[in-house]
């Protein structure tokens, strides 16, 4: 999963270099947390939300098939 949330934020920014995604998983949720470079948290974030709900979208329907819980959030 961690995999699949690094591609999608890498073809969203324009510093690949400052990408940081971390995994950390607690009572059955993986939590996956999404840093980048401040130039591009708004990149990452969408208009109202909708590139963020979006990736949470992917990763609910991942974890549906897998049989697993995420949690993506995004730290600025």
């Amino acid at each position: 999963m961690v995999e699949l949330v690094t591609y999608i934020v890498e073809q969203l920014v324009d510093d690949k270099s400052a990408i940081n995604i971390t995994s950390a998983e607690a009572d059955g949720v993986e939590t996956i947390t999404i840093r980048v470079a401040e130039n591009d948290i708004g990149k990452v974030i969408g208009k109202q939300g909708k590139i963020a709900m979006a990736i949470r979208t992917l990763a609910r329907a991942v974890g549906v098939k897998v049989g697993k819980r995420y949690n993506i959030e995004i730290e600025d």
